[in-house]
């Protein structure tokens, strides 16, 4: 019973892995997208428009905050803007990059655990007392 536990909890983590990766990723080619709207100048910047999802979850003052504070930091964003164009093609393969790590290190996780598990019930059980603990 210990394993499938463990290895329930292996899979579930893996599964929080995979969702923290994928909404990363979406925010990351969001971004990518509205700098590719902001390429046009000073009068793009109100091109940048927040996706609706995130529209139901913040107030509608934060969204108009956010719009002036994009505008009144043009000039970083002109110069950031000239260098992400060169990124956007590496976004999909750093995402699955950093997932397959991530996915690797929780497997090798999963793993010891299930080792970890096979070696205390040795121990319990090669005691002589088939299986049941001794109670101090």
């Amino acid at each position: 019973m210990f394993y499938a536990i463990s290895w329930f909890l292996s899979f579930m983590l893996l599964a929080l892995w995979s969702l923290a990766c994928w909404g990363a990723h979406a925010v990351t080619v969001w971004a990518v997208g509205s700098a590719g709207a902001l390429a046009g100048g000073t009068a793009a910047m109100d091109a940048v428009l927040l996706p609706e999802w995130i529209k139901v979850w913040i107030p509608p003052q934060l969204a108009q905050e956010f719009g002036g504070v994009i505008a009144s930091v043009g000039g970083v964003v002109q110069a950031a803007l000239e260098t992400v164009p060169a990124l956007s093609g590496a976004v999909s393969v750093l995402a699955w990059v950093i997932w397959g790590l991530g996915a690797l290190a929780l497997m090798a996780l999963a793993v010891g655990a299930h080792v970890l598990i096979a070696v205390l019930r040795r121990r319990t059980t090669g005691s002589g007392l088939s299986g049941v603990s001794a109670v101090r």
